[in-house]
Parts: structure tokens; C-alpha cells; sequence
């Protein structure tokens, strides 16, 4: 009830200092972007600097929220956080006051507020397709009070596009967050023109073998968890690191492992592991690690729908399987998701490692499912589509 009370406040605030900026004029070569990851916004920017470089750019960043920003483009950016006031006071008037606003999250101010005539605003998610549900399917939301649950419609209905990268993610959309099919935006995603750029691809690699010796002439495995509710103050691994560790230190393997942000600092690699373990959770991104990665082990993540456009093997070790289907439940059965093998253990996991018999065609089938509309020119698509002026 406090919590509730809490946010109702600071949302009528935000309400009243948007109404009261909105009585000035339009800028109409002002775009907002709000933030709370910003890997597409760096490939978007990118484009804007190439193709729109006249336009005024203003970044809303939440905490831990990285974005790539072009030397030759006009960007200011603001902490988008409660408690910096000035930079929340400015923030508000330059979402009043731009004629394209792109959002890459749920953000509750979007409850509150009604645009002007021809601002558009437009949802490029974080995500390139998803494992579990969200929005308006998610079952947390029946543990909810009615006034959340409104809270979240009324955000949804202030999405004029949302991207997508494929027709099956559209699907998921529409259920997620009540739109219609007038509001997809087949763009592609963003972020995913990273992997049909070899010039950049190989940039990259260069750039982080040599930043990683160690890794020269290693088989890459990368291990990146989801975020699980509940584990915020007691993460635990759970694979079994000294068997990994007893099986990788006799072949030519080294395991990268990329934790969420909210448990990166809950973990810590035993000395006697680190010639066989890193631990890159505090790397920005972690498209940049595929690029390094030959096999990927994961669980209901999202990662694996980008990583399928590389057409590599993945292992996906879903040892709470059960208990995470009941709490946060799947948009299809799970085994018909995943394009690759479901361990429970460690030793299942060395031995699919061992065994190396992955179904490569299932991986491209679900490559081709997933990204159909993400193939190189998603960024340059999304910005001739919605970064248009009115006349």
C-alpha cells in the first residue's frame, strides 16, 4: 500500500511538470531516447550521425544503461533516476517537448502522459523475442493491485510502434501489450546489424583477443543466467564449477561468465579457476561476446535469439525448469522453444560439451523463426521509417 502511494505521487508530479512544459512549442528535430539498456540505441545513433546529423538528440539514461555516442552528433544526456531532481526536472521537459519519443523498457511515466498531435512513440525493446511471458501475460500480475494493472495498460497504450524482428515475435507483442497490428513496426532489430558487418565483426574480435590472451587458440564457452526474482540478495551459480573446471583444464576450453547486473556482485571466481574461468559480467555488451563465443549455455534469457543468427551451438540448463514455468510461465511449451539441448546438471552439461552433437539446422530453423526481418539494414529502416519530420 506504501509502495502504491509512493508512486502514485511521483507520477502525478511527472504528470503536472508534463502538462506544464507541454504548453511549449514542439521541437521538431528533437528525438528523446529513454533508456534503461541502450544497445539498440547505439546502432540507431550511429545511423542519425550518418544520415540525420542535424537532429538534436537527448538521452535519458537509467542506471547501468549504456549507449554508444558518435562524436559528430548533437546528444545531451540526463540521468533518468528519481533522485538526481535536476536532471529528472529537464528530463521531463524534453519528453514534452520532442516529437519522437523511443523507449527500449516499461516506463511507468508513460501512464501519465498524453503526447502531442504527431509525436510518435515508439517501443524497440530489449529484447529480440522472448522464452517467458511478460506484460500483460505475465502471471506476477495477478498478484498485483488493480491499480498496477491499469498502470501497466496505460502505458502499453501510449506504444504508437513497436519493433519487431520477426512475424512470431509480433504475435507475443500483441498478447504482451494489447496492440494492434497497425502498431508493428517490421524494422528488424537494431542491435542485430552488428552480425552481418564482418569489417566490425572482426574489429571486435581482434579487439577483445587482445584485450583476453588467454583466450587465443581457446574454445569459448559462455554461461549468461537470466535474472531470477527472489535471488537478488542470494544468488548462487549453480553449475558445479570444480567439475567444469577438472573437465576444461585438460582441453582447449575457457568459460566466460556474463551475470545479470543485479547479481554480478553477488559472485566471485575462486583464484585457483581463474586460469580456466573469467568472469565478464561487467562488460557492456554482450553482443560482442558472441562474437567470441563457440557455444552458449543459457536458460530462459533472450540472448539466444541473436546468438542464432551466428548459427552456434547452445546447451540451455534449465535446472529449475518446473518452478520457473509456474512463476513466470512460457509463451510455448519450453522444449518446443529452445533450439538446442535442456540440461539439468553439470554432468549433463559436460557431457553434451563432450559429446558435441548439436542439431545445427534446428538452431538455423530457429534463426530464420526469429529474426526474419533483422538482416543488416534494421537500424538504417527503423530511422528512414520513423525519424521523419512533420512538414
Amino acid at each position: 500500500m506504501f509502495r502504491e502511494l509512493i508512486i502514485k505521487t511521483y507520477l502525478l508530479l511527472f504528470q503536472l511538470l508534463f502538462l506544464f512544459f507541454s504548453k511549449r512549442p514542439l521541437e521538431k528535430n528533437k528525438i528523446v531516447f529513454v533508456n534503461s539498456f541502450g544497445d539498440n540505441c547505439s546502432f540507431l545513433l550511429a545511423e542519425i550521425e550518418k544520415s540525420k546529423p542535424n537532429v538534436k538528440v537527448i538521452l535519458l539514461q537509467k542506471k547501468g544503461a549504456f549507449c554508444t555516442i558518435p562524436k559528430h552528433l548533437n546528444v545531451k544526456t540526463y540521468r533518468f533516476e528519481t533522485y538526481h531532481l535536476l536532471d529528472t526536472f529537464l528530463s521531463i521537459y524534453h519528453l514534452a517537448t520532442a516529437y519522437r519519443i523511443i523507449v527500449d523498457n516499461y516506463f511507468g511515466f508513460l501512464s501519465v502522459v498524453k503526447f502531442k498531435e504527431n509525436v510518435k512513440c515508439i517501443q524497440i525493446w530489449h529484447a529480440a523475442g522472448a522464452i517467458k511471458k511478460f506484460g500483460l501475460e505475465d502471471p506476477s500480475n495477478r498478484n498485483r493491485t488493480l491499480a498496477a494493472n491499469q498502470r501497466f495498460q496505460q502505458v502499453y497504450d501510449n506504444f504508437d510502434y513497436v519493433v519487431v524482428g520477426s512475424d512470431k515475435f509480433t504475435e507475443v507483442f500483441k498478447k504482451a501489450f494489447g496492440i494492434e497490428d497497425s502498431q508493428i513496426l517490421p524494422t528488424g532489430i537494431p542491435r542485430t546489424d552488428l552480425f552481418f558487418n564482418p569489417e566490425v565483426i572482426n574489429e571486435k574480435i581482434e579487439l577483445l583477443r587482445n584485450n583476453w590472451p588467454f583466450l587465443q587458440d581457446k574454445m569459448v564457452i559462455l554461461y549468461a543466467p537470466t535474472f531470477r526474482s527472489g535471488e537478488m540478495d542470494s544468488f548462487q551459480i549453480k553449475l558445479d564449477l570444480q567439475k567444469l573446471v577438472t573437465f576444461l583444464s585438460d582441453k582447449k576450453y575457457h568459460l566466460l561468465i556474463k551475470l545479470h547486473p543485479i547479481n554480478r556482485n553477488h559472485v566471485s571466481i575462486p583464484s585457483e579457476f581463474k586460469a580456466f574461468i573469467t568472469d565478464v559480467s561487467t562488460y557492456p555488451n554482450i553482443n560482442d561476446l558472441l562474437l567470441i563465443t563457440d557455444l552458449l549455455i543459457t536458460d530462459y534469457s533472450s540472448i539466444p535469439f541473436e546468438f542464432s543468427i551466428l548459427e552456434k551451438p547452445m546447451i540451455f540448463f534449465a535446472y529449475d525448469l518446473e518452478q520457473y514455468e509456474k512463476e513466470r510461465g512460457f509463451w510455448d511449451p519450453y522444449h518446443e522453444i529452445v533450439p538446442g539441448p535442456i540440461a539439468n546438471n553439470t554432468d549433463e552439461i559436460i557431457q553434451l560439451i563432450h559429446d558435441n552433437n548439436f542439431d545445427l539446422d534446428k538452431i538455423k530453423s530457429f534463426k530464420e523463426t526469429w529474426n526474419k526481418y533483422s538482416f543488416g539494414e534494421s537500424s538504417k529502416t527503423f530511422v528512414r521509417e520513423i525519424l521523419q519530420t512533420e512538414e
